[in-house]
């Protein structure tokens, strides 16, 4: 029988956070479960006790997070999962989006996800163990237009916790990035979206983008809880976790392409080393 796990997740109120958190607690887990609006999760605490902490938590503000990581570590005595699930898109083309929201979606996508990291390392660091997840995407491999800043955070995302597994595993931490594709969650909805304003030029582009959209396969949410506890009570779990059947495929285009852009120019590149 599995050890009942202790988790911290962000983002709890809709989508993934909302499902994983009430997964977890069903199947007998406790969790501290974080939201902006604390209200919006307060019927958890109904429903199921004390095996779960509601807490507000928005990730942007770092001694609301730190203060939050430890809220949770010293009600429930430990932490054995930490998940970064926060998150939002900023829907516009390259030369649209302005830097301020650019720079938004960087505080909750990529500075958010730190914050809640740096503040549960020296508790995991203390307990000698610990699996630091994050709900990245497929896009933090492969790319599309319109959405292309959100999939830079995705981008950034990987690379801080790939350096990240390097840096922890001799304390005992675990880390696992997540990678859902296309889901049929409410990451569509305006809490999930920002629009930058946009420009007349791009108008007839960004119509045919989302009408490709619209006829996206998206898998079912409900359908994840189990693949993800495989991964949580995995001896080893991976550092990289595809959430879906379509990823395996793209992702592997998208590197079949740069590897043949690479060789096909590596003798000029070559030149260049002196």
């Amino acid at each position: 029988m599995t050890q009942q796990k202790v988790w911290f997740i962000t983002g709890a109120s809709r989508g993934f956070g909302r499902v994983w958190t009430e997964a977890a607690l069903e199947r007998g887990d406790k969790v501290a479960a974080t939201a902006r609006n604390p209200e919006s999760i307060a019927d958890l605490q109904t429903k199921y006790g004390d095996n779960v902490l509601v807490l507000e938590l928005d990730v942007t503000r770092a001694e609301q997070v730190k203060q939050a990581v430890n809220t949770a570590h010293a009600h429930f005595g430990r932490l054995d999962i930490v998940l970064n699930n926060a998150g939002y898109s900023l829907v516009g083309t390259i030369e649209e989006a302005q830097a301020d929201e650019i720079r938004a979606m960087y505080e909750t996508n990529v500075l958010g996800p730190v914050a809640v990291i740096q503040a549960a390392l020296p508790l995991l660091r203390a307990q000698g163990y610990g699996h630091i997840m994050g709900t990245s995407s497929n896009l933090g491999h492969v790319t599309l237009p319109v959405i292309g800043y959100y999939c830079s955070s995705k981008w950034a995302f990987e690379a801080i916790h790939e350096s990240l597994a390097a840096e922890v595993s001799a304390f005992g931490i675990k880390v696992t990035i997540l990678e859902p594709g296309a889901y049929a969650t409410e990451f569509g909805t305006p809490e999930s979206l920002k629009f930058a304003q946009g420009m007349d030029v791009y108008a007839d582009f960004k119509a045919g983008f989302f009408g490709k959209l619209q006829n996206t396969q998206r898998g079912n949410p409900e359908a994840t809880p189990q693949a993800l506890f495989q991964v949580v009570d995995a001896e080893n779990p991976p550092l990289r976790f595809n959430l879906g059947s379509h990823n395996l495929s793209q992702t592997r285009a998208a590197y079949a392409g740069r590897l043949a852009t690479w060789e096909a120019w590596d003798a000029i590149s070559a030149s260049a080393q002196g």
